[in-house]
């Protein structure tokens, strides 16, 4: 849910900058964003689930057999406040992650501006301010 949100506000972050940059293609680079915000999104949590199932299979034997199947959330290392940072980390670390790698590609390519942590993650404030104001009834 939380990647679904922030893939489309990258589909509008790009579709913006591309316009304002004034770009061919515009919707090809939104496209492009987007699909590869997704990409980006799945392999991370597919290495995240690796990487969590080669912790899980280490401890081996009829303790990993046993919660086959059932909820390993609740088992194991996912408890108490570690626990809850752990989770966080693998919920929103792919997000996070791919939304950087993203920022660059829009950055080279689409506006080509200069590098710094400024223009990456540029035109986001006018991009929120802009949903904002498309709530507003006219009056």
């Amino acid at each position: 849910m939380i990647s679904g949100m922030m893939m489309i506000f990258v589909a509008l972050w790009f579709y913006q900058s591309a316009m304002k940059a004034k770009v061919n293609n515009v919707l090809l680079w939104v496209a492009i964003g987007a699909i590869g915000f997704f990409i980006l999104q799945t392999l991370l949590v597919n290495l995240n689930i690796y990487i969590l199932e080669s912790f899980r299979a280490s401890e081996g034997g009829a303790g990993y057999e046993a919660i086959q199947g059932a909820d390993r959330k609740n088992e194991g290392d996912f408890l108490g406040f570690s626990g809850i940072l752990k989770s966080l980390y693998l919920e929103l670390s792919p997000s996070v992650i791919g939304f950087v790698a993203i920022a660059f590609v829009r950055l080279k390519f689409v506006t080509q501006e200069s590098f710094s942590i400024g223009n990456l993650f540029s035109g986001l404030k006018e991009m929120f301010q802009n949903i904002k104001q498309s709530f507003k009834s006219p009056e």
